[in-house]
């Protein structure tokens, strides 16, 4: 964009807002596993006694080493992918040590514990077998390092896991579907409109039949077709999706299109001889770059929505997989309960970056309208 179109942006408010809820938004995709507090791959560490816990529920936990031995990943794959735990979690009433023993009172629900004793080396791994350490050192090293408090800020869901946790590591595939989404879309949508636009006749007939013939089916319909015919999965909804919102940019970019090519630099192209390859991608579609931002924003904020109602269908993002519209299927019962916000908690998310969506892309509209003031 020029110079004044990047002044007019900045001065509307409501655009830079959106734009910087949606930079917020891509950090966090990117170091999800690194700032939820649940880093297991799809933060899918399940506690079953602790489900539908309200937000902010604290709780101490008994930190228990797995028996099979889990392989620490690199930096880079537990960026992407998270770090399996070697832990297994027990959350606590009250725990006292014996002799040779750890006597716990085992969380089972809020008016119920369970005891359970284990023996001091079970619950501490840190030296051979044929190097004891002394009990009253591992009393201690159990106490600072086996027994911490857990804190979870979103509650816990119908599986007791961490719902900020998959709520983080859920904006990767809003994003991702969206930016997906707008990347196929813009391709198939500004070939074809551009094509119609600057060809007309008989090809811009063909072309705007096959739009209207996409644009009579029901989205939400095709989306389902695309999706039973791809099959159910985290790649195949961002095609699919995708697929489906190529005919609103192909309008627009062949209004925009028809309109450009009577001026008069497209006429000197021709009359110097330009092939209609270099007309429309040399000195056309750079100057329609306005119009497909927009689109682009309103695109992505519309792949949001329509992945977010897939995934609440079932047909969309597969569980474990935590995805917005997913988490609002696994906890909506907890709306007319005693937890409304593990279901809300998501929703709101869905219409905070669907919203900054919007007013980037209304921002967009204003500032690359060459008619309006700076």
């Amino acid at each position: 964009m020029q110079s004044a179109s990047w002044k007019r942006l900045y001065k509307n408010k409501g655009a830079v807002t959106g734009l910087v809820v949606i930079i917020i938004s891509v950090i966090i995709s990117i170091g999800a596993y690194l700032w939820a507090p649940d880093n297991t791959p799809y933060a899918d560490r399940m506690v079953l006694e602790i489900e539908g816990q309200h937000p902010g529920f604290s709780i101490p936990m008994l930190e228990m080493k797995k028996e099979q031995a889990i392989p620490r990943v690199s930096f880079f794959h537990k960026l992407l992918y998270g770090q399996p735990s070697d832990l297994t979690y027990i959350p606590l009433t009250s725990w006292k040590f014996g002799d040779s023993l750890l006597v716990i009172q085992r969380y089972v629900d809020e008016q119920t514990s369970k005891e359970e004793k284990y023996p001091l080396t079970l619950v501490w791994y840190g030296r051979p077998v044929q190097d004891p350490l002394p009990a009253a050192t591992l009393r201690e090293l159990i106490s600072k390092e086996r027994i911490s408090r857990k804190t979870y800020w979103l509650g816990t869901d119908k599986f007791g896991r961490d719902i900020l946790s998959r709520l983080l590591i859920g904006t990767r595939v809003s994003l991702g579907v969206g930016f997906i989404a707008v990347i196929i879309s813009l391709s198939i949508g500004v070939l074809l409109g551009a094509l119609a636009g600057y060809f007309k006749g008989r090809t811009d007939d063909v072309i705007m039949w096959l739009v209207n013939v996409v644009w009579a089916m029901p989205t939400l319909l095709l989306v389902f077709a695309l999706t039973l015919a791809l099959g159910k999965g985290f790649w195949q909804i961002f095609i699919a999706v995708g697929l489906t919102m190529w005919v609103g940019v192909a309008r627009v970019i062949r209004g925009q299109v028809l309109a450009i090519r009577e001026l008069e630099y497209v006429e000197a192209a021709r009359a110097l001889g330009y092939n209609h390859l270099r007309i429309i991608a040399r000195h056309i579609l750079p100057n329609i770059i306005g119009p497909v931002m927009v689109v682009a924003a309103g695109n992505f904020a519309t792949a949001i929505v329509v992945e977010a109602g897939l995934s609440f269908l079932g047909v969309g993002v597969q569980p474990p997989q935590p995805s917005w519209g997913l988490m609002i299927k696994e906890n909506y019962n907890f709306i007319i309960t005693h937890n409304p916000l593990l279901a809300l908690a998501p929703g709101i998310a869905i219409m905070v970056l669907v919203l900054a969506f919007n007013l980037l892309g209304n921002g967009l509209r204003d500032a690359l309208d060459v008619k309006s003031k700076i």
